[in-house]
């Protein structure tokens, strides 16, 4: 059986969710071309979608393409299919590709591609160098007949609801007596249509935080013994977790700023990078961000990084990040390739965990524009 599009994009939704996108309206996300109301056979994920890539898509047989960087980033007038992007356009729609992005919300996400980069690099219990938002945290009451109430709170906490800091499978619980009348046309697990029923009940409440809200619910939904289920969500003033651009950590181990550049072209996989800084400084806390993050440099200071590393970093921004004293090294905007192995490993386990046999592709096309002499 293969996955739906819709289903394909609610899995990738849950390692990026959109609302984490970063506060910009010129960021573009979600599907930009085509429809995802059919079976996806084969996914191909990108870092851009060109018409190389296009070519590979259609090569692997792929319905869907998932890319990091948006196809249509400002309003169309007119599509020229004579045009470079025109004719990406014109190839996409009539081998019926649809083209879903995952932007600066991957780049936010917890195990996306900061984290990713993070990991790669050696930089140890991270936090953002920006936070951009916290996680809005909801209560959820739920009445329960006292015979399924372990189940039903088993359903809530596998689910991921309960959650306060480093604590887990947290709730609230008070036994009381619910009401009730069946009326005609219901089936109800307990009572009789047109008599008034009493019954021992359990007030569960606990903590559901706003990512995983809908699943949560259809979870108790699903392990609910009533017909029609009486709960209530409501948002609280409590914020969760921190999110942000970028991340900034400890390093694995002190090394000269030499020694880390060194290490960030292997394991980014980069041809050369740039540094600035001197190269005999010895490192302890670095910080990351994918694409460009060069403006972010006072905030990675601000955190206690020696050093960030991010793409397409300008002269003045470098000039600016020496004098305030930390130091840069930019391996180019292709660095954040890593997505393609990373995305795609992610979304064939949860493929399988559901048993669709819809295949996932790492694009094999290089975007990267610039040539190295």
């Amino acid at each position: 059986m293969f996955a739906k599009g819709q289903t394909v994009i609610q899995y990738m939704e849950q390692l990026a969710p959109k609302y984490l996108a970063y506060p910009d309206d010129r960021d573009r996300i979600g599907l930009q071309l085509g429809t995802l109301q059919k079976e996806i056979r084969t996914i191909l994920v990108a870092l851009d979608v060109n018409e190389e890539v296009v070519d590979e898509a259609v090569r692997v047989g792929a319905d869907l393409i998932i890319a990091h960087h948006a196809i249509i980033f400002r309003a169309l007038k007119h599509i020229q299919t004579d045009s470079p992007m025109g004719k990406v356009y014109e190839r996409l729609i009539k081998n019926d590709i649809a083209v879903y992005i995952a932007h600066t919300n991957l780049d936010i996400a917890e195990g996306g591609m900061n984290d990713w980069m993070a990991e790669a690099l050696g930089i140890q219990h991270t936090v953002p160098v920006e936070e951009t938002q916290r996680e809005q945290l909801y209560k959820l009451v739920v009445f329960v007949p006292r015979t399924h109430a372990d189940q039903v709170r088993e359903a809530l906490f596998g689910a991921g609801a309960g959650a306060i800091g480093n604590y887990s499978s947290c709730s609230f619980n008070i036994e009381g007596t619910g009401t009730f009348m069946p009326e005609e046309g219901t089936n109800p697990f307990l009572g009789s249509v047109g008599k008034l029923e009493k019954a021992e009940e359990m007030r569960i409440e606990t903590i559901v935080p706003q990512g995983i809200r809908s699943h949560v619910i259809q979870a108790m939904l699903k392990a609910h013994p009533y017909e029609e289920v009486a709960y209530d969500i409501y948002p609280l003033d409590l914020k969760g977790r921190a999110f942000g651009l970028g991340r900034v950590g400890k390093l694995d181990q002190e090394q000269t700023l030499a020694q880390f550049a060194d290490k960030v072209k292997e394991k980014l996989d980069v041809p050369y990078v740039r540094v600035v800084g001197d190269l005999n400084r010895i490192l302890r806390k670095a910080a990351v961000i994918g694409g460009s993050g060069g403006r972010f440099y006072p905030a990675a200071r601000f955190r206690g990084a020696d050093v960030l590393v991010t793409g397409d970093v300008d002269y003045h921004t470098a000039q600016d990040a020496y004098h305030a004293g930390i130091a840069l090294i930019d391996p180019g905007h292709h660095a954040e390739k890593i997505m393609k192995i990373k995305v795609a490993e992610w979304m064939k386990a949860k493929l399988e965990q559901n048993r669709y046999e819809t295949k996932v592709i790492a694009s094999e096309i290089s975007t990267e524009p610039f040539r190295f002499m």
